[in-house]
C-alpha cells in the first residue's frame, strides 16, 4: 500500500483503482489541464490523484492567517481529548448531515469526526456548512495523515479570491444557491421542473437538496469524478452536475409512478443507485452538454437571490413553508385564475420573487378600461404579471420584467424596453410557456448577424429599444442582449406602450406580435411569441378590450406585482 492507504478500506474500492503509481503529471496550461480533468486523467490512479488534489488546493489564494497542519497536531488533542472519536457530536453547522462513509476504514470514519471539530474551532465564522463533512471525509482518501487533510480543508474554506466561489459557509449563501438552482433547473430542465410542480408541494424544498445530492448521496467514484473538475473549474460544476443528475432523474422516471409520495427521498435514493443508470463519464459528458450561463451571469443571478433573502431579513434557517409558499389560497382571490394555476405560474418566476407575496395592482372589474389608467397604477411597479381572460374562457398572460413609465424615454415615439427576463403564456385551453428563442438557441444570434440572413430572424426572437442603464436593482441584468453578443442592442426589449397602446413581445410591424390596444388584442400566432423565462408574477391588472383572432371576444385583463 502507498502512503495514502492510511484511512482507505481497499476491500470496497472499485478494484480498477491502482494503490501505487509513481506517474506524476506535469501540465502547465489551464485549457489542457481542464481536459484531463474532464477526461478523469487521474480517476484511476489513488496515488496520482491525491498528488494532483495536493497541488491545485496549494494553489488555491488565501487568507494570510491559513491554519495548517501544524495548527492541528497542535489543538487536536486538547480539543479531542480521550473522546471516543467514532461518536464525537458534529458541530451544528453542518445541519445534521451525517458523515459519507465513501469506503474509509474506521481509523478514517474517526478522523472525519476529528478534523471537523477542529475546523470549527478555527473557523467561528462559519454558521452553515452541509457540505463539509462530505469534502473532509473525500480528501481523507488522499491525504497521508489528518493534518494535511485539515490544511487541505482549511484552504478551501479561506479562499479570498471574489471570483472564486468554493464552499457555501453561511445559510444566506447556501439558500441563494439554492434559489440559484431551482432558477436554473426551470431553465434548463423544464420536463424535469414541470414534474417537480405536479408533485411537489414547495419545489424548493426540492431543490434545496441539490448540494447533497453531490455531497452526500453521490457514490465515491462519482463524487471523485466532481471533484476532479469542481478544484479546476470551480462552483459552476456543481450546478452542471446537479443539473445532469436531474434530467438523467426525469429520463429514468418518466411514465413511471414514484416510488414514495416525497419526490425528495425518492430523487436521493435514485443518486444513490445513480451506478444503474449512468456511469460518471457519462454524467459528466451529460453535464457538461448543458449550454448554461457563464460564470458570471451565473453570479449576478446569486447575488441577485442573496439580495432578496436580506431585504426578507433570511439570513438563518427556519421553517422554510414560511418563507417559499406566497400563494395563500385564503388571501388570494383572482376571476382569472385558481389559486393552484397561480401556484403553477409562480413556479415559474425566479426563486427570489417566489419570496413574495402577490399584490393586485388593476383590475377592469375595478378599474375601469382606460389606458391612461391602466398605466397611472402600474407605474413605479417591477417586475408586473398581466393576465388576460377572453369570454370564450381562454386565460392567456405575460410576465413583464420593467416599468411601465420606461415608454417615456422614447418620448412621444413608440419605443420598446424590458429584458430578454420577460415570457409570455397561456393556461387555457392548454398550458403553455413561451421563452426566448436566443435563450435556448444561442446559435439565432450568430445566423441573424451573418450576411445576408434575413431581419426577420431577430423580430422573430424580440424586439426591444435600449438597454435600462441602471439595472443593479433590478431583475438579474445578464438577460440583457449585451451578455449574449446580438447583433443589436435592441434584439432582447420585448415591452413598449403608448397612448394609443401597449405592445407585448414583437414589434408592431411582426405579424406574430403580442399586443394589446384600448380597441384589440392582436394574438394571431401567440405560440410564436419569443421571450425570457425569469421572472416573478406580481400583481395583475384587468381592462377590457376587444380580441381579434377568428372572432371577436371580450376579455379582462390583470396586473399583478410581488409585494415585499
Amino acid at each position: 500500500m502507498d502512503e495514502y492507504s492510511r484511512f482507505v478500506d481497499w476491500d470496497k474500492m472499485d478494484a480498477t483503482i491502482q494503490t501505487q503509481d509513481s506517474k506524476e503529471l506535469i501540465c502547465t496550461d489551464f485549457q489542457e489541464f481542464k481536459q484531463l480533468a474532464r477526461q478523469g486523467c487521474w480517476a484511476k490512479n489513488h496515488s496520482l490523484r491525491a498528488k494532483v488534489y495536493l497541488k491545485l488546493i496549494g494553489n488555491i489564494p488565501c487568507r494570510t492567517v491559513t491554519p495548517d497542519a501544524n495548527v492541528y497536531r497542535d489543538i487536536v488533542v486538547k480539543i479531542i481529548g480521550k473522546r471516543n472519536t467514532g461518536t464525537l457530536p458534529l458541530p451544528e453547522f453542518v445541519d445534521n448531515n451525517l458523515v459519507p462513509n465513501y469506503c474509509l476504514n474506521a481509523e478514517g470514519i474517526g478522523a472525519v469526526r476529528k478534523i471537523i471539530c477542529c475546523i470549527a474551532n478555527q473557523f467561528p465564522d462559519i454558521s452553515f456548512c452541509p457540505a463539509l463533512p462530505s469534502v473532509v471525509a473525500l480528501l481523507l482518501h488522499y491525504s497521508r495523515d489528518e493534518a494535511e487533510c485539515f490544511e487541505m480543508v482549511c484552504r478551501i474554506l479561506a479562499c479570498n479570491d471574489p471570483s472564486k466561489r468554493l464552499i457555501d459557509q453561511t445559510f444566506l449563501a447556501f439558500e441563494s444557491s439554492c434559489m440559484t438552482f431551482g432558477d436554473l433547473v426551470n431553465k434548463y430542465c423544464q420536463a424535469a421542473h414541470k414534474l417537480m410542480v405536479a408533485v411537489s408541494e414547495d419545489v424548493l424544498e426540492v431543490y434545496s437538496d441539490w448540494q447533497r445530492w453531490l455531497f452526500g448521496e453521490l457514490p465515491l467514484v462519482y463524487v471523485a469524478r466532481v471533484f476532479d473538475v469542481f478544484l479546476v473549474e470551480g462552483y459552476k460544476v456543481l450546478y452542471r452536475i446537479a443539473l445532469a443528475l436531474l434530467k438523467v432523474f426525469h429520463k429514468v422516471r418518466a411514465g413511471q409512478p414514484m416510488e414514495s409520495d416525497n419526490m425528495q427521498q425518492d430523487i436521493r435514493a435514485f443518486v444513490r443507485d445513480i451506478a444503474k443508470s449512468v456511469s460518471p463519464e457519462k454524467l459528466l459528458e451529460k453535464a457538461f452538454a448543458i449550454r448554461l450561463f457563464s460564470r458570471k451571469e451565473i453570479q449576478l443571478l446569486h447575488m441577485a437571490n442573496e439580495k432578496a433573502l436580506q431585504q426578507k431579513g433570511i439570513t438563518v434557517k427556519q421553517k422554510r413553508q414560511n418563507v417559499h409558499l406566497a400563494v395563500h389560497a385564503e388571501n388570494f382571490k383572482s376571476e382569472i385564475v385558481s389559486v393552484k394555476e397561480m401556484r403553477d405560474i409562480w413556479s415559474w418566476i425566479p426563486e427570489r420573487f417566489a419570496l413574495c407575496q402577490p399584490l393586485l395592482l388593476f383590475t377592469t372589474l375595478e378599474h375601469g378600461c382606460s389606458l391612461n389608467r391602466f398605466y397611472s397604477h402600474n407605474e413605479g411597479h417591477e417586475p408586473t404579471l398581466l393576465m388576460i381572460k377572453t369570454t370564450a374562457k381562454e386565460v392567456c398572460g405575460a410576465y413583464l420584467s420593467t416599468d411601465w413609465s420606461e415608454r417615456r424615454r422614447g418620448g412621444n415615439k413608440l419605443s420598446f424596453f424590458g429584458t430578454g427576463e420577460c415570457f409570455v403564456f397561456r393556461l387555457q385551453p392548454e398550458v403553455e410557456r413561451y421563452e426566448w428563442v436566443i435563450i435556448k438557441h444561442p446559435e439565432l444570434a450568430m445566423t441573424t448577424s451573418e450576411p445576408g440572413a434575413k431581419s426577420t430572424q431577430v423580430s422573430t426572437v424580440l424586439s426591444s429599444s435600449s438597454i435600462p442603464s441602471d439595472s443593479s436593482d433590478r431583475l438579474s441584468p445578464f438577460l440583457a442582449a449585451r451578455h449574449f453578443n446580438l447583433p443589436s442592442k435592441t434584439a432582447s426589449m420585448f415591452m413598449a406602450g403608448s397612448n394609443e397602446c401597449i405592445i407585448i413581445g414583437k414589434s408592431v410591424q411582426d405579424p406574430c406580435n403580442y399586443s394589446v390596444s384600448s380597441s384589440c388584442l392582436s394574438q394571431q400566432k401567440i405560440s410564436q411569441a419569443a421571450c425570457s423565462i425569469y421572472a416573478i408574477l406580481t400583481v395583475a391588472r384587468v381592462r377590457k378590450v376587444t380580441m381579434k383572432t377568428s372572432c371577436s371576444a371580450k376579455f379582462c385583463i390583470k396586473t399583478w406585482i410581488s409585494h415585499f
